[in-house]
Order: structure tokens, then C-alpha cells, then sequence
């Protein structure tokens, strides 16, 4: 129920938390499975072409190391064909579909990754992903459209984290109890 503003309620608030963090799976033919299996499987991409996805998991690990192998890309992939996806866009009260969002922030990093260094942005050494992440947190990218170049930086490190960190086996990776606000309604 929504309070008379329209806005959520606490109660709804926790309910879609606890449902973000049980939701850390992808279906495939076999059932449930975590994101990095998905990755692990070479399971088909939904929405992204196969340069996206690796684009997808070259930025997110850039922006936080064990992105790409907990399965980034497949993530977000998965969460992109749901009803109501589990993605930090989502909690920005940013209108959908989301799909265009991270297709058109991709397109904008594969440009500026071939314009400065005539490679893919998955193709560039370290150095230069961090000078490139760097002036998109600056804000100074020349010839980047939509959405904007903090963003994207902004959604992306949000769901790596999501994806890294979201789960029991997450928070043991960092040395934290798990608390969940609530108990996921499965294990993952």
C-alpha cells in the first residue's frame, strides 16, 4: 500500500529489500542459478549482444574487482526481462524500461574507449580504464550523450556491489555478520 502521496511505505521498502537480496539468482533450464554460475555457463545473453556483456564485466570489474567473475553482466542481464527489477536504477525513481539505459551508457564508453585509445574498452589496460572511469566521475567526457557519464559510473559500481556483496556469502567475503532487515525466503 502506498502512503496518500504516493510514495512507498516503510513496510514496502523492507519487503523490496529482502526480495532484492533473495533475488541475486537467474533462471535458466536447470533452475535457479547464482550470476557467476550463469557466467561460468556461458548461459545466452537476453538484452546485450556479446560485446555489451563484456563490456558490462570489463566496467564493473574495473570499478570493483570481482565483478566480472560474480557475474555482473548476467545479472543485470536477468534482472533487464523482469516485472519489477532488482537493479539500483530502480530505487533511483527513474522511469523504464531500463534496457536503453545501460545499452546507450555502453555504446557512449565503447566511443570514448575508441576515440582516445582505438580499442574496446574491455581491450584497454588497466591504466587507461581508470582514466576513463576517472573523467566519467568528473563528468568530462567529450561526445557522451545519454544517460550521463556519472550516472552510469553511479548505477554500475551500485550494481556491482549488489552483486558482489548482496548476499550472505558476500558479507562473509567482507568479515560482516549477515543481518538482512529480512530473511531472503531462500538460499541463493
Amino acid at each position: 500500500m502506498n502512503s496518500d502521496d504516493g510514495r512507498s511505505t516503510r513496510r514496502e521498502v523492507l519487503v523490496q529489500l529482502g526480495a532484492a537480496v533473495a533475488g541475486l539468482s537467474v533462471n535458466s533450464t536447470f533452475g535457479p542459478i547464482s550470476p557467476a554460475q550463469a557466467r561460468d555457463q556461458g548461459l545466452p545473453w537476453k538484452h546485450f549482444s556479446a560485446e555489451e556483456g563484456k563490456a558490462l564485466e570489463a566496467l564493473g570489474d574495473a570499478l570493483l574487482p570481482g565483478a566480472q567473475q560474480a557475474g555482473i553482466a548476467h545479472y543485470i542481464d536477468h534482472q533487464l526481462g523482469q516485472e519489477a527489477p532488482l537493479l539500483f536504477l530502480q530505487y533511483m525513481d527513474l522511469p523504464g524500461p531500463y534496457v536503453d539505459f545501460y545499452k546507450q551508457g555502453l555504446s557512449c564508453l565503447q566511443q570514448m574507449s575508441q576515440t582516445r585509445f582505438g580499442s574496446s574498452f574491455e581491450g584497454c589496460t588497466p591504466e587507461r580504464k581508470s582514466a576513463m572511469i576517472r573523467d566519467m566521475l568528473k563528468g568530462s567526457v567529450s561526445g557522451w550523450n545519454e544517460p550521463p557519464a556519472f550516472l552510469f559510473y553511479f548505477v554500475i559500481r551500485n550494481d556491482a556491489v549488489d552483486v558482489c556483496y548482496g548476499t550472505a556469502a558476500g558479507f562473509k567475503k567482507l568479515g560482516v555478520p549477515y543481518m538482512a532487515l529480512l530473511e531472503p525466503p531462500r538460499k541463493w
